[in-house]
């Protein structure tokens, strides 16, 4: 290994706790000279918990086991393996998760069978013992079961023994969603095997993390407003578990859990455009997560109110006038510890006018540790700055940050945002950009090296695809359809090229972004 990437490494590995570097190592000599699994015991009998209602899937089996996930299809033509890897590690998981037992259309016959399948080749299963599928796979079948009134002694061995197998693989070298999740699934497994030690264990672990990772604004730590609809999804779930169940357990979880339930979804509603989207900020993609309507009626349905928070620590803020919404990222990275699903996007921001984007974050389109997937976390692809060609944040290795840009100062007024990043102090640079909104029909955004020397800057502007091609005037160009200008002030070059736009894993459309050079200062108009 060089010496270059010993540094990336160090400035990577100095942000983790403790905790996950040693679990990092004992579950890597334990599983070495161990087991990763634990001696199978008897099974205690289940009590059929009851479940009904929430949020259904969309459709990902579809018959004559044809499965669709990430925007791939495949049809096994004659036994299911559930090894199957040919789409990637991601496409495995999510076919080990079984969302598709509670998805719309899922008869209990055709259900039942596929989980009876699973169990007959426990023996073989890889990738689906591994905790975090295991922690999905754990609810869906026990609402499936539940609510199909089934109750089958060799599949309760299974779903106890995996139980198991995740209690001895809590995943602490991680954190973050993958041990919040394993606490969800624990919580239902307490339940279903009405398992007083597996109660408590999950109590433990879901006060201590949702304490952790519920920012006082309501959002989830890792900012990426589709894994926040997936755990608030997830929490609904559990509060409606304890519900509709209420006679085995009576203490303050319950409440907890609502408390938690109601700051996230005032953190939901206050980042949710008002056509139902959502920013695609932070790894997020389409058609992975219950939208925000879906998720906001069932916790209507379960009485959760909001608290009316404001955005605040988790460094988004959200701008809504008569005809535009203006999104902005002026925050740090969080958390420091596992910013897996960071990208380098410091001050960021999309507009959408009359409910339809116009400026917008590119998502993602894959989990592949390969070129796209790097370049989609890359500075270049968000609507920010770019000084000589580099990131402001270090990210590599398809879920790795090195060293991070940290925002050092933020100055916030009634309608203007002054902030600065030192993403690019290395280069002898630091970037401040202002977002300025004081006329209802104009926003401004001020960009400043803030140095006095020459330096080639790009400030990229990412178009939805639903937009043509912008006519040029000199230092205006012009969206005719959606009656909008764009002015530059400070500009030594504009121009226009095509870029892909992810509309989910694996698929994207061709778009425009708009490539402005400038040397020291730029000044955007945007007039909507």
């Amino acid at each position: 290994m060089d010496i270059r990437k010993i540094k990336i490494l160090f400035r990577t590995l100095k942000y983790l706790k403790f905790i996950q570097i040693y679990y990092r190592v004992y579950y890597l000599f334990r599983n070495k000279f161990i087991s990763r699994e634990p001696k199978k015991k008897n099974t205690p009998q289940s009590e059929a918990i009851v479940w009904n209602g929430g949020i259904l899937y969309s459709n990902r089996y579809a018959s004559n086991n044809s499965f669709e996930f990430l925007n791939i299809k495949h049809e096994f033509s004659d036994q299911i393996d559930w090894n199957y890897d040919a789409y990637g590690k991601l496409w495995t998981y999510n076919l080990n998760y079984f969302d598709f037992l509670n998805q719309i259309d899922m008869s209990k016959e055709i259900g039942l069978n596929l989980i009876q399948d699973y169990v007959n080749k426990d023996a073989f299963l890889k990738d689906g013992k591994e905790p975090y599928p295991i922690s999905l796979r754990l609810i869906n079948w026990m609402k499936f079961l539940s609510k199909s009134q089934v109750k089958n002694e060799k599949i309760d061995e299974v779903l106890y023994h995996h139980t198991r197998i995740l209690v001895f693989n809590l995943e602490y070298h991680l954190l973050a969603n993958h041990l919040l999740e394993n606490a969800f699934a624990l919580l239902f497994s307490s339940y279903y095997f009405q398992n007083q030690k597996l109660y408590s264990k999950s109590k433990k672990l879901l006060i201590t993390q949702l304490n952790e990772q519920i920012l006082k604004d309501g959002a989830h730590y890792e900012l990426s407003p589709i894994y926040h609809q997936i755990l608030f999804h997830r929490l609904l779930d559990c509060i409606q578990l304890i519900l509709l169940n209420p006679s085995w357990q009576s203490d303050n979880l319950q409440s907890f859990l609502e408390d938690k339930a109601s700051v996230m979804k005032s953190w939901l509603e206050n980042v949710t455009y008002q056509n139902g989207d959502v920013p695609m900020v932070s790894d997020a993609a389409f058609g992975v997560a219950p939208t925000s309507k879906e998720l906001l009626k069932f916790s209507k349905e379960l009485n959760v109110n909001s608290f009316n928070t404001v955005l605040s620590d988790s460094g988004y803020r959200k701008v809504t006038q008569d005809n535009f919404e203006l999104f902005m990222d002026i925050g740090n990275i969080q958390p420091s510890y596992q910013p897996g699903h960071t990208h380098s996007d410091t001050f960021h921001f999309d507009l959408y006018k009359d409910q339809e984007p116009i400026f917008v974050d590119r998502g993602v389109s894959t989990y592949e540790k390969n070129e796209k997937r790097q370049q989609e976390r890359s500075t270049s692809s968000h609507n920010t700055v770019v000084i000589n060609n580099e990131n402001q944040t270090e990210v590599w290795g398809g879920f790795r940050v090195g060293k991070r840009a940290r925002v050092i100062n933020i100055f916030e007024e009634e309608n203007r945002i002054t902030a600065v990043h030192d993403g690019y102090k290395k280069l002898g640079f630091l970037h401040r950009r202002v977002f300025d909104w004081r006329d209802r029909k104009n926003i401004v955004i001020e960009d400043d090296t803030l140095m006095s020397t020459s330096q080639k800057a790009i400030a990229l502007f990412h178009l939805h695809s639903d937009i043509c091609k912008p006519q040029i005037d000199k230092s205006t160009l012009y969206l005719s359809k959606q009656n909008i200008s764009i002015h530059f002030q400070g500009y030594t070059d504009i121009r226009i090229e095509k870029y892909d736009q992810p509309k989910g894993f694996n698929k994207t459309q061709s778009a425009y972004k708009i490539i402005v050079t400038f040397d020291r200062n730029l000044v955007t108009q945007i007039s909507v």
